[in-house]
């Protein structure tokens, strides 16, 4: 029974044959001997890869768990007779497998091959993100108050008064409704915002020219908004159903996109203008010139390159496509710090 609940959940992440896995740790290991041979190399304490190792597993672990793409999965198997335990530990060890395999491997494998390290370091980091899989699991169900098998289910969402039904359609009111519906997209806006506020302590120590275009690159990595299409395939194929969509629905989505870009740019540029100072009109066109592209670019990959083959919603979180965007912004920065 363990082991065919096992194989229920990881099939459905890993692919019929494990052919997804087989593929991840492929591209690992590409990764892995592509940095290690570039010589490019950077120190990195024991400390800070224990806690990147606790730190990404547990999040990554908390997000596989909370995914309301099981919750199908496991209306299956509680259609079935099941014991309690032996449900809990497969799926548990199901998504930790996917946890360690397909998400924290990847992360290692960077870290590992950009700095040296001693194999009890190496055996350090994979204890410390196993043990923080395991935490999270018996975390999880506490926040239900309950330790069976149903704490793992993802209830649905249930509207607490009726919504106001309009007489016409509003791409903006659609936009602000799912962003309320989903309270971790705020708090990862807010932690953008938050990481604004700091990267002048982190980066005071350069030149203004060079600083800035880098800030407002890496304030682009905001993935959970620029994904939207992604993430509901209904909503992509009612958009590209319906006939004038593509202007309709993708200026809004970029204005929008643009809006909460400019806003961790703009705090960006207060917190520098306070701890250092030398804020100028230009720099405030130039943020404004980086989340507009920043948008725009989100939304076109959004349109012409939708993520699709998803199996949870961590896969789209930390889907490499994520960082496409910021990658450009990166390349037009050096552009703009060398003029």
């Amino acid at each position: 029974m363990v082991k065919m609940s096992f194989e229920v959940t990881a099939k459905k992440l890993f692919g019929v044959k494990y052919e997804r896995l087989a593929r991840t740790l492929f591209l690992d290991l590409v990764v892995f001997w592509g940095l290690h041979i570039s010589g490019f190399q950077v120190e990195i304490a024991p400390f800070i890869l224990y806690l990147m190792a606790v730190a990404f597993s547990a999040g990554v672990m908390w997000q596989a768990l909370s995914a309301r793409d099981n919750r199908v999965n496991l209306e299956n198997m509680f259609m079935l007779p099941f014991e309690g335990r032996n449900l809990v530990f497969s799926y548990v060890a199901a998504l930790g497998a996917y946890t360690l395999l397909t998400k924290t491997v990847g992360l290692l494998a960077v870290v590992w091959a950009v700095s040296r390290w001693s194999w009890v370091e190496i055996l350090g980091s994979i204890l410390c993100a196993l043990s923080s899989i395991v935490i999270v699991s018996c975390l999880y169900p506490l926040r239900l108050r309950r330790t069976d098998a149903y704490a793992f289910y993802v209830q649905p969402e249930r509207t607490k008064q009726a919504v106001k039904i309009h007489r016409r359609y509003s791409v903006w009111r659609y936009l602000f409704r799912y962003l309320m519906a989903h309270k971790n997209y705020l708090l990862n806006t807010a932690a953008m915002w938050g990481v604004a506020c700091v990267l002048p302590v982190l980066l005071g120590q350069m030149e203004v020219r060079f600083v800035l275009p880098i800030g407002f690159a890496i304030l682009s990595l905001n993935t959970p908004i620029c994904i939207l299409l992604s993430c509901d395939p209904a909503l992509e194929q009612t958009v590209r159903f319906l006939p004038g969509q593509q202007k309709a629905f993708c200026v809004p989505y970029c204005l929008f996109l643009f809006g909460f870009d400019l806003t961790a740019d703009i705090i960006f540029l207060c917190s520098w203008q306070f701890q250092i100072g030398g804020v100028i009109p230009l720099h405030a066109l130039m943020a404004a010139t980086f989340a507009l592209l920043s948008a725009a670019g989100s939304v076109l990959l959004e349109w012409y390159c939708p993520i699709r083959g998803w199996k949870i919603e961590s896969d789209l979180l930390h889907h490499p496509r994520k960082y496409v965007v910021p990658a450009i912004m990166l390349l037009l920065a050096g552009l703009v710090s060398m003029f």
